[in-house]
């Protein structure tokens, strides 16, 4: 079941533009949860990461020799104290199927904690602005293959304007995989990625990001010794591989964002593809 990282910029909030909604200097921060609703595909015998994604490894030893579907929601409590610094944390359920067996029964798969921070400021000036969104997944059920993951974005933009409307992006996301029981070892994955946006007059803003994405592979550790000779109970081949990512968002004046779409496609080395709807739901918003 994939569990899709909140990235309060990356993923959209990013799970993401790596640049946080613009508040206003009331005394009070903006509230809101990000709602994210997720469609992804699974290739057999793949990990599906992706731009701030994770899957919960509970689930690889039925997509080891055949692909699967899914679908999750998002909810990750946000609050953007101002325009440079947010804290989110929150709960993502999911659901799946694979090519032999139907639609599971939704559940919550993960719980998530994470910051995203403006480390520099353009505002005019001539170095790029550069956040950072990092966020750690944990998973809500026990068991052989439950995972602990942290994933660390850092973008940066150059805009041309003094309004923020147009800009450069370049950034790296490092995806850090730990199998809580020790039965199992995961590599990190890494992608490196190059975009742009433009925001229309009318508030829309259209984000594009191209890159490479980097997989280690994972195997069984030698803590395993009841499987038998030669069977292994998680075995995921290594990939480097082309990965892309459009967002359309929907913002207010104070760069609030109000809707948004985005479509992930990455090989695996298998094409994969994750749709994600957002909707803010906001109890405070300036």
């Amino acid at each position: 079941m994939a569990a899709a990282c909140p990235t309060a910029a990356l993923a959209g909030n990013g799970e993401d533009d790596a640049k946080a909604p613009k508040a206003s200097a009331s005394q009070l921060p903006n509230i809101y949860v990000d709602m994210r609703t997720n469609y992804f595909t699974v290739p057999a015998g793949t990990l599906n990461i992706g731009f701030g994604n994770s899957l919960s490894l509970p689930s690889l030893s039925s997509l080891s020799s055949v692909s699967g579907q899914g679908a999750s929601i998002d909810l990750p409590l946000t609050v953007d104290f101002n325009e440079r610094f947010s804290v989110f944390g929150g709960i993502t359920a999911s659901t799946s199927k694979t090519d032999l067996t139907p639609w599971s029964s939704v559940a919550v798969a993960s719980w998530n904690v994470g910051i995203q921070a403006d480390i520099i400021e353009q505002n005019g000036g001539p170095l790029p602005t550069v956040t950072v969104l990092s966020t750690l997944t944990k998973s809500a059920t026990e068991g052989p293959l439950s995972t602990t993951n942290l994933t660390t974005v850092t973008e940066a933009a150059y805009a041309f304007d003094t309004d923020e409307t147009r800009a450069l992006l370049a950034g790296v996301q490092v995806t850090n995989i730990r199998v809580d029981s020790g039965l199992a070892s995961v590599r990190p994955a890494i992608i490196g990625y190059v975009g742009a946006y433009y925001q229309w007059p009318n508030n829309w803003k259209l984000t594009g990001r191209a890159g490479v994405q980097s997989f280690g592979g994972a195997n069984t550790s030698a803590l395993a010794p009841f499987l038998p000779p030669g069977q292994s109970l998680l075995s995921l081949r290594s990939f480097t591989q082309p990965i892309l990512r459009a967002d359309l968002d929907r913002m207010d004046d104070n760069d609030n964002r109000l809707f948004g779409l985005t479509a992930t496609m990455f090989w695996t080395p298998k094409p994969a593809f994750q749709f994600t709807l957002r909707t803010p739901l906001y109890f405070v918003r300036h």
